[in-house]
Parts: C-alpha cells; sequence; structure tokens
C-alpha cells in the first residue's frame, strides 16, 4: 500500500513592495519629514527605560552575548555610524550596545520594515531613534538633510550601506554609495563598525562587534583634492563609490575576523532559532548563503 504523498511545504508568503505599502496607507513621510521636531542628542527618561526593558530582553530572556572593543575609538558626538554585516533585526542592538546611552543615536532605517502596526509606529515616533526610509520616496538631499540635523545636534547618524539583511555569513555584501554621499556632502566623521553572528538568533547566540578608528572621505580616497563636486553629479557618484568600496575594504577584514568566534558547533542546541530570527523581520525570504 502506497502512503499518501506529504504535504508541499508552506512558502512564506513574499514581500509587499514599499512603495505598494505608502499608497495603502495614504503616502509616506521620510526622515525630518516624518519626525516632525529636531533630533536631540540627550538621552530621555523614555529611552532610558526602553534601553533598559531592551537589555534585559536580549541578555536576560534571550541570554544573547556580545562581546564587543574599540570603544576607545568613539568621538563625543556629531559623528556618522557606519555598520555592516548587516544581517538582522538584531543589528542596531549590536549598534547600540557598542555606543553609550548619549549622545543619542538616529538610525536611517527602513519605514515598511519597522512600522508593522500603528502603535509600533507610535512608539518608535515618541521614543525617537529612526529616520524611516521608504523605497522610492525621497532622494539623497532628504537623509543629507537628516544626517545633517542629527549631527548638528551632537547625535550620531547611524548607517547599513548594504541596504538589505541577504548575505553571506561573515562577510560584507557590497556596500552602496549612500553613506559615502552623506559623509561627502556633510563634511562628517566616519566611526566603522564590524558586527557579526546575527544571521540567525536562538537562546544563547553569541554575537561580536568592534569599532575602528574613525576616517575621513578625504582619507578614504587619498588622492581626492578635497573640492567638493557638483551635486549629484557624476563625479560626486564617483567619489562616493569609491569612498564607499574603501570603507567595506576596512570593514570586511574585521567582520571576517569576529564571525568564527560567533560560530556555535553543529550539534548546539538552537533553541527558538526560527521565531526569534524571525522575530522582527516581515515576511518573505531570507537567504544567508
Amino acid at each position: 500500500m502506497t502512503s499518501p504523498a506529504a504535504p508541499p511545504a508552506k512558502r512564506p508568503p513574499p514581500r509587499v513592495r514599499p512603495e505598494a505599502l505608502a499608497r495603502a496607507r495614504g503616502g509616506a513621510k521620510e526622515g525630518l519629514d516624518w519626525l516632525g521636531r529636531a533630533p536631540e542628542a540627550r538621552a530621555s527618561l523614555l529611552y532610558r527605560v526602553v534601553r533598559l526593558v531592551a537589555r534585559f530582553l536580549l541578555f536576560g530572556a534571550f541570554r544573547f552575548r556580545i562581546e564587543t572593543s574599540g570603544q576607545e575609538h568613539l568621538p563625543a558626538g556629531g559623528y556618522l555610524l557606519v555598520a555592516g554585516a548587516h544581517r538582522g533585526w538584531m543589528d542596531p542592538f549590536v549598534a547600540l550596545h557598542a555606543l553609550p546611552a548619549e549622545p543619542r543615536c538616529w538610525f536611517l532605517g527602513s519605514g515598511p520594515s519597522t512600522f508593522t502596526s500603528r502603535w509600533r509606529e507610535g512608539l518608535i515616533h515618541r521614543l525617537g531613534g529612526l529616520l524611516p526610509v521608504w523605497r522610492g520616496g525621497l532622494g539623497v538631499a532628504g537623509h543629507v538633510r537628516s544626517a545633517r540635523a542629527v549631527i548638528q545636534a551632537g547625535a550620531v547618524f547611524v548607517q547599513m550601506p548594504e541596504g538589505t539583511v541577504n548575505g553571506p555569513p561573515g562577510q560584507l555584501g557590497p556596500f552602496r554609495p549612500g553613506a559615502a554621499l552623506i559623509a561627502l556632502r556633510t563634511g562628517a566623521t566616519i566611526v566603522p563598525l564590524a558586527m557579526a553572528g546575527t544571521e540567525e538568533l536562538y537562546v544563547g547566540r553569541r554575537m561580536a562587534s568592534r569599532v575602528l578608528a574613525p576616517v575621513t572621505v578625504r582619507e578614504l580616497v587619498p588622492d581626492w583634492d578635497g573640492s567638493p563636486p557638483e551635486a549629484d553629479s557624476r563625479s560626486e557618484l564617483d567619489l562616493a563609490r569609491r569612498a564607499s568600496e574603501a570603507l567595506a575594504v576596512r570593514i570586511g577584514p574585521v567582520v571576517e575576523a569576529l564571525h568564527p568566534g560567533t560560530v556555535d558547533s553543529p550539534g548546539h542546541r538552537r533553541r527558538l532559532r526560527r521565531r526569534l530570527t524571525w522575530l522582527f523581520l516581515g515576511p518573505g525570504p531570507l537567504e544567508h548563503a
């Protein structure tokens, strides 16, 4: 007697395009237009309380462990933090773990991935720390304006230039030039941050980060004469791409060096792996090949 065929495995529903999500909301504001106030560097009481609750959940309930180093390189404030490799929802918390509570961090992050409910958007708006991006929305000028406001406030503007959580464990994916372009237009110092171990999450997961020495676009592209190219010109984009590639060269080897220390043996129990890996990610394919 032939046994019945197993039912086909369920595939996760496809991701909805950000433009469609924005239309469903009646439009979507980005950056400072969404925030509606000047970004602050001071850590409010609400922020400190939420930070403590988050630390209890991450390090107490989930027993995550993050080994971090290089904090002696951190400037007093008013700089860009460029982080990689970006592999999941835990990455902003890894960045926050490497930095003091003040000056505040402001992330250039995905609106569609973050605003999965109205109450969540309302809480984040009150709490601060995010300047949302909707693909197909504003051009880079709006993001430069956001970054300049954060830097002028003495806070920290955080970007993850890979622009996606898909990519190989322990290696950087291609960097997009946006972060370098913002650094070029604002003249701000860049602090690189290398991260590893966030591609999959489970109880007791080990992660790592390292703050690298600050650098400027002029130092990343030493043959550049320092004259600002015309905005939105091909020469500006070429310069940003060269700076971005040089930045990836600095961060990439450190990510590779950190990664082995985050890898558990194949027989290690990975409790709640799927649930924790997908906890704050929308449905859709997640490839770490």
